[in-house]
């Protein structure tokens, strides 16, 4: 899959028009995807259960989550909560718990998500190679049954050429 343009100027609309106007995420740009990819996009940013679902999975995913609870935990055992949560930090485990839950939840959501992607994205593949394969096997008897005419038209000239029938262009005519 090819990059899309990032600069303005490569853009039809400028980066804050789209984000005013459109409902395509900002890092998908016209003319750059495949329709599948265009259609997956407008229909995630079209519903806030998907848009959130999105927003969550890609901070959970990142490293500034890590760095976030690394410091959130980091504070926590340190401190006890500020003496509200002492070792071995019962509600540390639980929050840590509940949060491990909706996390993986969110985590299915993403896989069923690019699962569904998939298959569309294969399914509009497969339609697109079987056209091409459809005109390229029609070019191909077409170009079969030019060449074949071509053959016999050739023979044929060439056999009126020997029977004296025809004179050929390249022969000085007679005196």
């Amino acid at each position: 899959m090819t990059s899309a343009p990032t600069t303005p100027a490569a853009t039809s609309t400028t980066t804050s028009d789209r984000k005013k106007h459109s409902i395509r995420p900002s890092h998908i740009v016209l003319g750059g995807h495949t329709p599948v990819v265009m259609q997956e996009a407008e229909r995630r940013a079209a519903s806030v259960q998907l848009r959130v679902a999105d927003a969550i999975t890609t901070f959970a995913g990142s490293m500034r989550f890590v760095y976030l609870h690394a410091l959130i935990f980091g504070v926590w055992c340190a401190t006890g909560l500020f003496g509200l949560d002492k070792f071995p930090f019962e509600f540390l485990t639980m929050a840590v718990s509940l949060e491990a839950i909706f996390l993986s939840t969110f985590v299915m959501i993403a896989q069923n998500r690019q699962a569904s992607f998939a298959q569309a994205k294969a399914d509009h593949d497969f339609i697109s190679q079987e056209t091409e394969l459809t005109t390229n096997t029609e070019l191909t008897k077409q170009i079969h049954q030019l060449t074949t005419e071509l053959h016999a038209r050739l023979l044929e000239a060439e056999e009126a050429i020997k029977s004296g029938k025809v004179v050929r262009a390249d022969t000085p005519p007679a005196s």
